[in-house]
Formats: structure tokens, C-alpha cells, sequence
């Protein structure tokens, strides 16, 4: 058999049955699969496994699938995603393609055709050359580098240059700041930005969002008190706009 059929997938399903019945069928194909039953311990195996291809599902326990999508994509644009769920609606299948998912399956599917497209994105991968090679098209994909103001973050290199002179940023503050640039101008809540951000596992508390805001302020706000670029929003929780700033 090819290099290309031996992949490790990794399966984010709370259905025991569908991701066993799955795991089984895979397995027959030649891949290694390996099955994670809630969005936090998807994300921990994601990041500890490495797998070529995920499968995921949207209505999970603790994180829902979508934040789970969108915090990998914070971190890897191009590792093939399929979404397998009972929520198969239009408006469901372009929010996945928003946030970068590759391909979408409702449930109930037809076996052989999940089988068929898990074959396909691999293959791409394979074609690419890379463990994953897809580029999720969309506002999800950011660039390398982005200006805001008189600041400039340079993501290749996690550094920054603002108000206080060059930065060297944390992993944490790269996700935050991918994920505010990533929803510019939408408000985000605090429980968002801990799902989505850092994949929340319950040791962090709201208030770890709020030490991070001041952190960022800081770095590229001209006068933190009065903020323009990183905004706090009564009951709701942040927003980033640079293109409309405008003080809290």
C-alpha cells in the first residue's frame, strides 16, 4: 500500500457508536485513527498527535465543533478538516466554510461517500507533499504579517513592533491576536475567546481574558486607559476595529 493510505486521523465525536463504527472502517482502509469524545480533549489530542485529517463533529460536550475549528485554524490553516453532523442546514455548512473547514457531511451519511471524500482530501495532502496542504480559502486565512496604526505583527516570527518598541509575543498572545485580526470588527465574548482561543479547559477564568487585554493595550494602544484598537463592550466582552476605532 501507498505511503499516502497510512494517515492518522483523528475523530472529535461524542456518539460512541458512530466513531467506533467509524475508527472500524477506517482501520480496514490502512489509516491509524484515534477518537476523542468532547471538544478539549480533541483539541489536547490535535495538538499531542499530529494527525493528517480530522473529523468533527459540531454539537460536542464543552466545546462546540465550530470552536474547535476555529481554534486549529488559529494555529494550522492547511491540516484537512471534515465536518460530520446532524446539523447539515445552509447556513451551517457556510459558517464551516467560513471558518475553514474543507469539506461538510450531514448526518445521516452513506458510508462509502465519507469514506470516498476522507480518501480525497488525502490524496491532496499527498499530492501537496506535506502531512496537511490545504488552504482553507475565506477571511479565516490570515497573513504573515499585518499593520494596524503605527504597529506591525509579524506572525512567522511572533514578534511585534508597537507603541513600546519591537515585542516578543507569547503563544497565547499570538492566538488572541489572530483571533481578533480574524474577526475584526465583530464583537467577541469573553467565553468565546477562551474556547476558541485557547481551547478552555476550565483552569482559566475570564479574568485570564481581561489580564490579556490589558497585556495587548499596552503593547499597541498610544494611551491604554482609553483604548481604541482592543475595546471593551458592556455585558458582552471585546472587540478589535482599526479601520473605525473609537474609544470605550
Amino acid at each position: 500500500m501507498e505511503d499516502s493510505g497510512k494517515r492518522r486521523i483523528l475523530i472529535i465525536e461524542d456518539d460512541s457508536h458512530i466513531a467506533e463504527g467509524l475508527k472500524l472502517n477506517l482501520s480496514l482502509q490502512g489509516h491509524e485513527v484515534d477518537i476523542a469524545p468532547d471538544g478539549v480533549s480533541g483539541l489536547q489530542k490535535w495538538k499531542t498527535g499530529q494527525p493528517h485529517l480530522i473529523v468533527l463533529d459540531i454539537m460536542l460536550p464543552g466545546i462546540d465543533g465550530f470552536s474547535v475549528l476555529q481554534s486549529i485554524r488559529l494555529a494550522d490553516e492547511r491540516l484537512p478538516i471534515l465536518i460530520l453532523s446532524a446539523k447539515g442546514s445552509s447556513e451551517d455548512r457556510v459558517k464551516g466554510l467560513t471558518y475553514g473547514v474543507d469539506d461538510y457531511l450531514a448526518k445521516p451519511f452513506n458510508l462509502e461517500e465519507f469514506l470516498l471524500r476522507v480518501e480525497r482530501l488525502l490524496a491532496r495532502v499527498s499530492w501537496a507533499g506535506g502531512t496537511g496542504a490545504l488552504q482553507p480559502a475565506g477571511p479565516h486565512a490570515l497573513p504573515q504579517s499585518y499593520a494596524f496604526g503605527g504597529n506591525r505583527i509579524d506572525f512567522g516570527t511572533s514578534t511585534a513592533v508597537g507603541r513600546t518598541g519591537k515585542i516578543t509575543l507569547t503563544e497565547q498572545e499570538v492566538r488572541l491576536l489572530k483571533l481578533f485580526i480574524a474577526n475584526r470588527g465583530k464583537p467577541l465574548s469573553r467565553k468565546q475567546l477562551l474556547e476558541i482561543g485557547w481551547g478552555y479547559t476550565g483552569v482559566m477564568t475570564t479574568r485570564t481574558v481581561d489580564n490579556f487585554i490589558v497585556r495587548l493595550r499596552k503593547y499597541f494602544e498610544d494611551d491604554p486607559q482609553h483604548p481604541v484598537y482592543f475595546r471593551s463592550l458592556r455585558s458582552v466582552g471585546y472587540i478589535f476595529d482599526h479601520e473605525n476605532p473609537a474609544s470605550s
